[in-house]
Parts: C-alpha cells; sequence; structure tokens
C-alpha cells in the first residue's frame, strides 16, 4: 500500500497525487494506491490514517506526505516503521500555521477549511523530536521553496536519502522528473510496464 498524505488546504487532486496515480496506472500498480482528503484537524488525520493502513505490514507499507502531509507521514513511520517520501515537508507547523487561524479557502475546490487554536495544539502534540531509523525515509526538498526553509528540512531529517533540487519551488513544479525515485524508494519496480495484452513485460 503506497498512501498519500496532502498539504495545508490541499486534496487528491493536488498536482503531485494526480501524477504519483497516474503513474501507477501506468505500471499497473492502480489498487496500491490510497490517497483520501484529509481533515483540518490533525488528530482526526491520524484516526483516518490509522483506519486506512489497518493490519498493513510496515514492509508493505509506503507513505508519501507534501508540505503537512510530511509531517503526518514523519510521525505514522515512527509509529509504523514503514517507509516513508516527505516532500517539502513541514517541521513545525504548529508555529507555521500561526498565521492561518480562522476561514481559509481550498486550492482545488471552493471549499474552506477552518483553522482553530486547537488544531495548532495538535500539531504540536505530533511532533516528532528526533527521527529513528533514517533509512526508512527519503527526503525531497527545494532550495526554492517559498513556503518553508528547506535549512529546516535538512536539519529534521540527518542522515536519509536525500534529494535537493536547486530551485524549484513549494510544490515542486518539475515532479515528473522525481516520480520514479518516488516509486523505487517505495518498492515499485519502474521498469514493468503492462503490454499490449495485458501481460506484464520489463523494459
Amino acid at each position: 500500500m503506497i498512501l498519500y498524505l496532502h498539504g495545508f488546504r490541499s486534496s487528491p487532486r493536488s498536482f503531485k497525487a494526480r501524477r504519483l496515480a497516474g503513474r501507477l496506472a501506468v505500471l499497473d500498480h492502480s489498487n496500491d494506491w490510497r490517497c483520501p482528503q484529509l481533515p483540518m484537524s490533525p488528530f482526526e488525520t491520524i484516526r483516518l490514517a490509522e483506519s486506512i493502513i489497518g493490519d498493513t505490514p510496515p514492509a508493505s507499507l509506503s507513505l508519501i506526505g507534501s508540505s503537512l502531509g510530511g509531517f503526518y507521514a514523519t510521525w505514522l513511520a515512527q509509529q509504523y516503521g514503514c517507509r516513508a517520501v516527505v516532500l517539502n515537508p513541514a517541521t513545525a507547523p504548529d508555529q507555521s500555521l500561526d498565521q492561518f487561524l480562522g476561514e481559509q479557502t481550498l486550492w482545488h475546490s471552493e471549499g474552506t477549511v477552518t483553522v482553530e487554536r486547537r488544531h495548532l495544539d495538535e500539531l504540536r502534540a505530533l511532533r516528532v523530536k528526533a527521527i529513528t531509523l533514517p533509512e526508512r525515509y527519503y527526503l525531497i526538498a527545494a532550495t526554492g521553496d517559498e513556503v518553508l526553509d528547506y535549512q529546516d528540512m535538512l536539519q529534521a531529517y540527518p542522515g536519509v536519502q536525500t534529494t535537493l533540487i536547486e530551485g524549484s519551488d513549494h510544490g515542486i513544479s518539475d515532479f515528473d522528473n522525481y516520480l520514479d525515485q518516488v516509486l523505487t524508494f517505495c518498492g515499485v519496480n519502474v521498469n514493468q510496464i503492462q503490454g499490449g495484452d495485458g501481460s506484464s513485460q520489463l523494459s
């Protein structure tokens, strides 16, 4: 199972989520993909993720988290001992989201979410002081991130496999360049393609 956790004010229709889902479809791994709409409450988000993970063995579970989703993926990886790819992850969202208290519009719909003070308290409670088993993490950080400081990301994930992108942006608009690296880390054979008769072939 690959569980994708989107960022603040985002959704399963985000650019990175759609590109990953599309690539997995080409590789005939669509059934492995999970990408729910996350609630605003961090505690509710964790409960939702845990309900999706269920009894999936850690070796068969990979998390991919973007921005705030990277923060959640880190907490879950620490609990479950599974792999996690973090994309421009938020490292202290209880502080960075303080400026967004109140009603906020969503990126991919006309809906809104309301950020309450209790949500910041929940985020604070989910902070991971220091990651363990760095080999289970893959960090992709962009120096051109206009929302979060990539240096905070490097400090929060010492010793992990890292791709530091020179430039780019918070959304990683050049994410197509890193799709296969992400999926390979998640255990997907990106060299396998579907033949015209539906059979699997190796390129």
